[in-house]
């Protein structure tokens, strides 16, 4: 018993170095409103540049802030599936028929047991919504974000979650996009916002 158990804290811990997790809990929550610099609805713009529209499909087409294209979750669209679970696992360049996804993941409630819909993930180049805003990913109806379209990760990127009340900012930059494979409550906690 005592071996299988340190075998399987073994593996976890070589499984969250691989995916550099280094920070038990690395969201922060910001109490405050969201301002129009880093929020927008739908045909608005952020930071002077046209956010998408809603295609018929459910997913949003186009470009967000800085993004150069691709397919991309969207606010009220239930379309995806598989909520907490590693999206990278299936949605990668040799995953079949799904498509590949550069960022995906699923944000809670602040329980940590409901997916909160309709939020707003923005990657920053600098810590706590600081440098450039260069990436706007909206949430869907389930709780899940992902974007097939062309990101840059060189020199790290800075994830913040906008809810209804709050936003949390990530206080370490990410190399990868695959979020759940962190944020799975095995290595650390869930994204979550309120």
């Amino acid at each position: 018993m005592k071996i299988h158990l340190t075998t399987k804290f073994t593996a976890i811990i070589l499984f969250a170095l691989m995916q550099s997790c280094t920070i038990p809990n690395p969201y922060q929550p910001i109490n405050n409103t969201p301002n129009s610099s880093t929020t927008a609805g739908s045909g608005s713009t952020v930071n002077g540049e046209q956010e998408n529209e809603n295609d018929s499909s459910g997913t949003t087409t186009g470009t967000t802030a800085g993004n150069t294209g691709g397919t991309s979750s969207s606010n009220g669209s239930n379309k995806s599936h598989n909520m907490g679970m590693n999206c990278m696992s299936c949605h990668k360049p040799s995953g079949g028929e799904a498509p590949a996804w550069q960022v995906a993941g699923t944000v809670y409630d602040q329980v940590l047991l409901t997916p909160y819909p309709n939020a707003t993930v923005n990657l920053y180049t600098g810590p706590n919504g600081s440098g450039t805003l260069k990436y706007t990913i909206k949430v869907d109806a389930r709780g899940n974000f992902y974007t097939s379209g062309n990101i840059d990760f060189t020199g790290g990127l800075y994830p913040s979650v906008t809810g209804s009340t709050t936003t949390n900012f990530m206080s370490s930059s990410i190399t990868t996009g695959a979020c759940n494979s962190c944020h799975n409550t095995v290595t650390m906690d869930r994204i979550w916002i309120k």
